[in-house]
C-alpha cells in the first residue's frame, strides 16, 4: 500500500502549522498487532522425518504444487477482497471492497469479472498495483518446482495443525532480483498428500524509498481440499502497522492496516476429455475429412 497523495498533501499543510507551534507532543505509535497460533496447532516437534530426507519432502511437494497451478487453471472460483484501515480507537476509517468472478480461458490467462466493487472510502492509503499483483500471485502462494532454484527451503519440524500432520519448512529467496517480489515465511505442508495446506509470512521486499514508499502487511493464507485431490487457497487474513516514514515536507505516519482475501465458490469448467486420434490428440483441431475419431478417452487428474 502506498500513502494516498491527498492524505500526503494535507500532512505537508499540516506540517507547515506545527513547526510555528510549541508544546506539541508526538503522535504516540501503535503497537504492532501479535500474531498468535490458536488451539489447532500442536507443539512443533524438530526431529527428522522418518523413512524419508527433507530434500525428498521439498521435491515431492513441489512436483505437487506444479501439478496443483496448472490444474487451478481449470476451476473458476470467487474471489473477495477487503482492505481496511484502523484508527486509534480500533475502528474502521476506511475501507475498499471488490468482489471478482475468476475463470481462466483457453491459453491459460486470467478472466476476471468484476461484480461488485462499491466506492473506496480509503483516505490514509492508496492501492498500488504491487497490491493487485500480490493479491493474484503471492497471497496465494504456490511453491512449484520450477520456483524452487529461487528459494531457500530449511526443514522446520513436524506439527499437528487441526485435523492434519504437517511438515513445516521455513522459506526466504535466496536472491532479490530488482522489480521482483517474493515470498519469506514458513509452509506447512500435509504429510499424507504433500502438498501446502497453510501459508504465513510477508511479500518482500518493500519499497522503502522516501516518497514512494509501497509497503505490504505480514499475512497467512488457509487452504482447504475442494475436489478431493488438490488444496485450494480458500482464506487470507493480512494485518500489521505500516510506517510511513516523513521526507520531502510530509510527516512520518503508522497505518494500522486490514486486508481480508476470500476463495469461494470452486467450480471446474474445463473438461479433461480429449480426443484421440491414430495416437494424437486433435481435441482442438478439425476432423480429418472422411475420418471419424476414435472414443474420446478420459484423463483422470494426476495423483
Amino acid at each position: 500500500m502506498k500513502m494516498s497523495i491527498g492524505r500526503r498533501m494535507a500532512l505537508i499543510a499540516f506540517a507547515a502549522l506545527i513547526a510555528s507551534m510549541s508544546g506539541i507532543t508526538a503522535h504516540a505509535q501503535n503497537s504492532a498487532a501479535s500474531q498468535t497460533e490458536d488451539s489447532g496447532f500442536g507443539p512443533l516437534d524438530p526431529s527428522q522425518p522418518v523413512g524419508v530426507t527433507p530434500q525428498q519432502i521439498i521435491d515431492k511437494f513441489a512436483a505437487k504444487e506444479s501439478e496443483f497451478k496448472r490444474a487451478r487453471e481449470d476451476y473458476g472460483y470467487r474471489q473477495t477482497v477487503i482492505v481496511e484501515t484502523i484508527n486509534d480507537d480500533n475502528k474502521v476509517d476506511g475501507r475498499y471492497e471488490q468482489v471478482t468472478d475468476i475463470s481462466y480461458n483457453s491459453q491459460g490467462r486470467r478472466v476476471e469479472n468484476v461484480v461488485f466493487a462499491p466506492q473506496s472510502t480509503l483516505q490514509r492509503i492508496m492501492m498500488s498495483p504491487a497490491d493487485f499483483s500480490d493479491i493474484e500471485h503471492r497471497l496465494p502462494f504456490v511453491l512449484t518446482t520450477e520456483d524452487l532454484h529461487q528459494y531457500n527451503v530449511t526443514y522446520v519440524g513436524k506439527q499437528h495443525v487441526d485435523e492434519l500432520n504437517t511438515y513445516v519448512f521455513d522459506v526466504a529467496p535466496k536472491a532479490i532480483e530488482k522489480n521482483k517480489r517474493y515470498f519469506q515465511g514458513r509452509v506447512w505442508v500435509d504429510q499424507q498428500d504433500m502438498m501446502i495446506v497453510l501459508v504465513s509470512g510477508k511479500n518482500v521486499p518493500d519499497d522503502l524509498r522516501k516518497g514512494h514508499q509501497d509497503l505490504s502487511p505480514p499475512f497467512t493464507t488457509y487452504r482447504q481440499q475442494v475436489d478431493g485431490v488438490y488444496w485450494f487457497p480458500t482464506y487470507t487474513k493480512a494485518e500489521g502497522i505500516l510506517h510511513f516514514a516523513g521526507g520531502n515536507g510530509y510527516m512520518s505516519q503508522d497505518v494500522h492496516i486490514r486486508q481480508i482475501v476470500k476463495y469461494t465458490n470452486y467450480k471446474r469448467f474445463r473438461s479433461s476429455i480429449k480426443i484421440i486420434y491414430d495416437g494424437q490428440d486433435i481435441t482442438n483441431n478439425k476432423q480429418p475429412a472422411g475420418k471419424a475419431p476414435a472414443t474420446p478417452a478420459q484423463q483422470p487428474p494426476a495423483k
